[in-house]
């Protein structure tokens, strides 16, 4: 059966990745990063759940504490707040340097081992006015890339489904593939009940709203 390595952070655009992958006929193996975000526990708990909701078996879970040590996000230094405005122009504050790219090699290290052709990702380019590693161009040079760094007959392709899709189409069509939303989490500050204020809330109840669809996530403040 042929193999990817989905990356799946527990939120609802990586768990609906991974059930696309699923219907595509991919056995998956699971990776997931505890790189001393704010909200560690918790996605890791949303990990397991989304992992075991799939059935799946082969699973990594990777620490990346020099994300803390590096700081500069406000997702892994606890001195910068989480913005609570509304979405605003530039790069957040939330941007965490590369991680994207972080991730995408590691995901290509274990699928050479693993013998995996495929590598999800649930990047959406809807992010990327803030986060530059969310862009098709910065998937695609990460595509040139594992294939230059690879062994001549390792043949690793990155799969992008949701990259051009807004939540709503996303909200939709993780409902179309069955993604348990209400085990998923996406909010960037809080462990108990989503604050439904930080920019990942704002866009995810965005698109619920847009898509006519009630978002089974609790939440602080709708």
């Amino acid at each position: 059966m042929k193999k990817a390595v989905v990356i799946l952070s527990g939120g609802m655009d990586s768990s609906t990745a991974a059930y696309i992958a699923k219907s595509r006929g991919y056995e998956i193996i699971a990776l997931h990063f505890d790189y001393g975000q704010r909200t560690q526990s918790r996605e890791r708990k949303a990990f397991e759940a989304v992992c075991d909701a799939l059935g799946v078996g082969g699973r990594y879970v990777i620490d990346l504490p020099f994300f803390a040590q590096i700081g500069a996000s406000a997702l892994t230094d606890s001195s910068i707040e989480v913005p609570t405005g509304g979405i605003e122009p530039g790069i957040p504050v939330t941007y965490v340097p590369f991680r994207n790219g972080i991730f995408l090699s590691i995901a290509a290290a274990v699928a050479e081992k693993e013998g995996a052709e495929a590598i999800f990702i649930g990047v959406v380019e809807e992010d990327s006015s803030g986060y530059p590693d969310c862009r098709e161009e910065f998937i695609e040079a990460m595509q040139k890339a594992i294939k230059l760094g690879t062994k001549e007959d390792t043949d690793i392709r990155i799969h992008a489904p949701l990259i051009h899709l807004k939540k709503e189409d996303i909200v939709k069509k993780a409902v179309e593939y069955g993604v348990p939303l209400e085990l998923t989490w996406s909010c960037y500050s809080q462990e108990e009940e989503a604050c439904g204020v930080c920019d990942s809330c704002r866009l995810r109840l965005k698109g619920f709203e847009k898509a006519g669809i009630e978002d089974p996530a609790r939440y602080v403040c709708r």
